[in-house]
C-alpha cells in the first residue's frame, strides 16, 4: 500500500495543485472518480495488463470516459499511461480527496462506539472535537457492540480510546510496569 502512495502522490498533487489554480476542485474529483471506476472494471483491468502500447491504453481510457474529462484530465490519463501507472488512479482519488479534506480545513473522524450515538452527543462530540483539531469535524459513526461500553475515536493520527477494554489494557500495562 506505501509503494502506491508513493507512485500515486505526485499525479494527486499535481492534479490538486491544478485544480486550485483553475477554481475546480469538483470537477477534478468527478473526472479522476470517473476514471479510477473505469480503470477497476475487470475488462479494462485485463486489457490494462495486456501487450497494448502505453499511448493505445490512454487512447482506450480517454475513449470510454468520452466527455466526462477535460483537456488537462486527459493530459493526466496520457501521461500515466506512458509511465505506465493507470492501475494506481484509485489511490490517486483517495490522496486527491485528502488533499481537498486539507485543504477545507476539514479532518474526517471515525467513530466506534459500543452503542448508537444520539443527535446530541454526535453534535457535542463534533464541537469538542472541532475545537481540539482547529478544523471542520465529518463524523463518521459506527457501532461495534464488542467494545461493551466507550468508543473509538481515530482521526488521521491521532487515536482516542476510552472504551472498556482500552482502559483495563491500560491499567494492565501500567500495573506491569
Amino acid at each position: 500500500m506505501s509503494e502506491l502512495t508513493t507512485v500515486a502522490r505526485p499525479y494527486a498533487r499535481a492534479a490538486f495543485e491544478l485544480a486550485v489554480e483553475n477554481n475546480n476542485i469538483k470537477a477534478w474529483s468527478e473526472m479522476l472518480s470517473f476514471a479510477a471506476e473505469v480503470v477497476t472494471n475487470p475488462t479494462v483491468e485485463v486489457i490494462l495488463s495486456s501487450t497494448k502500447t502505453a499511448q493505445e491504453l490512454a487512447d482506450l481510457l480517454i475513449n470510454i470516459c468520452d466527455d466526462k474529462l477535460d483537456k488537462r484530465g486527459q493530459n493526466l490519463i496520457n501521461l500515466m499511461a506512458e509511465n505506465g501507472r493507470l492501475s494506481v488512479l484509485p489511490r490517486v482519488v483517495e490522496l486527491y480527496a485528502d488533499l481537498v479534506t486539507e485543504h477545507n480545513q476539514e479532518i474526517d473522524v471515525i467513530v466506534v462506539s459500543a452503542y448508537a450515538l444520539a443527535k446530541k452527543q454526535k453534535e457535542e462530540l463534533s464541537r469538542s472535537l472541532e475545537k481540539r483539531l482547529a478544523r471542520k469535524v465529518n463524523l463518521n459513526c459506527s457501532i461495534d457492540k464488542s467494545l461493551i461500553s466507550g468508543m473509538v475515536i481515530t482521526a488521521g493520527d491521532l487515536v482516542i480510546d476510552s472504551t472498556a477494554s482500552g482502559q483495563l489494557n491500560r491499567l494492565s500495562d501500567t500495573l506491569q510496569s
